[in-house]
């Protein structure tokens, strides 16, 4: 039995402490934003926040997240300015790997409020997306940008 704290609710679940964090979200918990895409966390599209930071669900155990605060998309909220950025310009496609991608910008401005050119392709580097939306993605990251200094 672990014990799991998921957007801000905490969860006794019965599973093996070795399952990756990945399948006890989607299955037990029944939270289907968060994706599978490769299960060696090259791709990103199973990223979550892990105490405030970008991480990778498939790749990161429920025995090593015990006690720690995770985020999925179902737990940023709506209003949230990168979710509103990515409306506003039309980010998605196919929209698969948008939950993932979506989270790592988030922890990206989380860190850096004004990221230069460069920080974003180092934090976005190792995030694929299948229908190549990076020029949709790289202005959702500057709306995004602009949604914060506006708002404070």
């Amino acid at each position: 039995m672990v014990s799991l704290n998921v957007n801000g609710k905490v969860y006794r679940v019965d599973a093996p402490e070795d399952v990756p964090l990945l399948w006890v979200l989607r299955d037990y918990l029944k939270l289907p934003g968060t994706k599978y895409g490769c299960g060696i966390g090259a791709c990103g599209s199973c990223t979550v926040h892990i105490d405030g930071k970008a991480e990778r669900s498939c790749s990161v155990t429920v025995g090593e997240v015990e006690g720690q605060k995770i985020t999925t998309i179902e737990g940023l909220p709506e209003d949230h300015p990168v979710k509103r950025a990515w409306i506003e310009e039309q980010v998605v496609q196919c929209g698969f790997c948008q939950p993932g991608i979506i989270m790592q910008v988030a922890s990206l401005l989380g860190e850096s409020p004004n990221p230069d050119p460069e920080e974003i392709i180092e934090s976005m580097d190792d995030v694929i997306c299948r229908c190549g939306t990076y020029p949709r993605i790289k202005q959702g990251i500057r709306r995004a940008v602009q949604i914060m200094r506006k708002e404070g």
